[in-house]
């Protein structure tokens, strides 16, 4: 085990705003042995993502990148007019060209301080089984919130081919993803990193709570009881805090929109401190 070295997070960079992107060419490496998790929503065009993405591996020992939703959108704009699961393979080969870790590749094991422990990369998406309040099922809570003019781009951006919908390739990502975890049978504790929330809970400080059926999926709900974790780190959400559920640690390490930052508790900080456990610096 080394004795130097920290496993910072942060997640929803977007750095197509100037503001996110002066910000986040000044995150640095306090450590050669540092290492930072990207926990997704890095930009909307592929060469951008890529380009970020390849700056933070230049000063950390490792970087970690699951999707957010964001990099997946076939935005009319980006060169790389991919479309569902062809989107994402491409970002997974551009991350793998500059030495970026994505969900598709080996679990790293994290030797630092708080360590051993594996890092898992998770791409799960969303299934809208995070219901809107006062529905009771998906077709309910997607008219809820189209009513409410609470609607994600997700619905116009984000294909799923070649899957008949982004719930079918959720539900294909989550059987798979809990398969690779399952092989993991050595006990070494995880940091378990996806874009959306695994548990229901944290949505449910949302201003707008029909908003919540594109954060994640119930599938996921028992996988910190499920597994051994020392912590989940998320994003999406773009309201950073620290929650604990069942006695594991929750971080949502989101910068978010620079609009975002004057609200009551947000702040823009930039990397959370995840191993050993710390703060935001």
């Amino acid at each position: 085990m080394t004795d130097d070295g920290t496993l910072w997070a942060i997640s929803d960079l977007h750095v197509n705003h100037p503001e996110n992107r002066s910000l986040v060419e000044q995150v640095r490496a306090r450590s050669e042995h540092d290492w930072l998790i990207v926990a997704g929503d890095v930009a909307e065009q592929a060469d951008e993502v890529e380009d970020c993405l390849g700056r933070l591996r230049e000063t950390f020992a490792r970087v970690l990148w699951v999707p957010g939703n964001h990099e997946l959108w076939t935005d009319p704009r980006d060169p790389a007019a991919l479309r569902g699961v062809a989107r994402y393979d491409d970002l997974v080969e551009r991350c793998r060209r500059i030495g970026v870790c994505t969900p598709e590749d080996e679990y790293p094991i994290w030797t630092g301080p708080g360590g051993p422990v594996r890092v898992a990369g998770l791409f799960t998406l969303y299934d809208y089984s995070f219901l809107a309040p006062a529905t009771s099922d998906v077709a309910s809570s997607l008219a809820a919130a189209y009513a409410s003019g609470v609607v994600c781009s997700d619905e116009n951006l984000l294909p799923a081919d070649p899957y008949p919908s982004r719930a079918d390739w959720c539900t294909a990502r989550v059987a798979g993803t809990r398969a690779r975890l399952d092989a993991c049978t050595d006990g070494l504790p995880f940091v378990l990193v996806n874009h959306y929330p695994l548990v229901r809970e944290p949505t449910r400080v949302l201003r707008y709570p029909e908003f919540a059926q594109w954060c994640g999926t119930e599938q996921t709900a028992d996988w910190h009881r499920r597994y051994p974790v020392a912590a989940v780190v998320y994003g999406h959400l773009h309201i950073p805090r620290t929650t604990w559920y069942d006695g594991v640690r929750f971080e949502e390490v989101s910068l978010g929109y620079p609009r975002e930052w004057g609200r009551a508790g947000h702040r823009p900080g930039l990397l959370q401190q995840i191993l050993p456990p710390g703060g935001r610096t």
